[in-house]
């Protein structure tokens, strides 16, 4: 683990970086069972996995939900610039893994808010010259979109994707709105738009996992499913089979609407392309 490492690595952590909190991106690594978390993180997920029924499975089908819809979007929707909003650490099958799976010369950007990503992304991405990655806060869009990472890297003149992938339950209801009108209003028609966010449709375990989430971390917000699919926007046509829980987002093989196990109803995913 990354305690470990950073007895046998002196540089490791770095100093400069604060690792007696947990953030978003290390929790969600603890979750996946990553290595690249510390004790405050594993604290977070263990507490809240406890608590949630199914939270790890559900961070896992998130995941996976990721993995589906950059392949669909790659392959299928033809898409080859890619900018990920709060991206978290690199795991396997990250979304420059996938996209370039299917287009080697795909760009990608990857945005977050927690400087560790930064950090072992420039390392892992060294020899990636289609791969960028920043450090930046999603609730800023004009600096996400005027820095020099994404500036002239990515072509919005082109059809882009723009993904919030478990990324909207963090923005508060007092800026989520603008925040994401932001993010599409800079997109072109034929470009897409992909969210998964934590959703309420009424089971206590998706309001009790946001309520941890904001105590933890200062945010944390379930939202219906009318609510995640108006965020998709006027001018955006959702792709099949619209917003529905991630289990049933384009599965891999067949899943029964009827038996979703608990992890798998804290989450839902849609991807919508952009008309006009």
């Amino acid at each position: 683990m990354a305690d470990d490492r950073a007895d046998e690595t002196p540089e490791w952590p770095p100093a400069e970086l604060d690792f007696s909190k947990p953030t978003i991106a290390r929790a969600y690594d603890a979750l996946l069972g990553g290595k690249d978390n510390f004790a405050a993180d594993r604290a977070l997920a263990d507490q809240t996995a406890e608590f949630i029924p199914g939270l790890r499975e559900s961070a896992v089908e998130n995941r996976k939900v990721l993995v589906r819809g950059i392949r669909y979007l790659a392959r299928d929707a033809g898409m080859d610039q890619f900018l990920d909003l709060g991206s978290g650490l690199p795991t396997v099958e990250n979304t420059h893994e996938v996209a370039q799976r299917e287009n080697p010369g795909a760009r990608v950007v990857y945005v977050d808010i927690d400087p560790l990503v930064s950090v072992h992304g420039r390392a892992l991405l060294a020899d990636d010259h289609v791969t960028r990655v920043m450090t930046g806060d999603v609730r800023d869009p004009a600096a996400i979109l005027s820095a020099d990472e994404v500036k002239g890297f990515l072509d919005f003149s082109r059809p882009a994707v723009i993904m919030l992938v478990g990324m909207l339950h963090y923005l508060s209801p007092d800026v989520v709105d603008d925040v994401v009108a932001a993010y599409r209003d800079v997109l072109v028609p034929g470009s897409h738009l992909f969210i998964t966010s934590l959703v309420d449709t009424g089971l206590p375990q998706q309001q009790e996992l946001a309520r941890i989430t904001r105590e933890n971390l200062e945010e944390g917000w379930a939202r219906t499913p009318a609510e995640i699919e108006a965020q998709f926007g006027d001018g955006f046509e959702l792709v099949e089979p619209g917003v529905t829980y991630t289990a049933l987002w384009r599965p891999d093989g067949p899943v029964d609407p009827g038996n979703l196990a608990p992890g798998e109803q804290l989450g839902m995913a849609g991807i919508a392309v952009k008309r006009r």
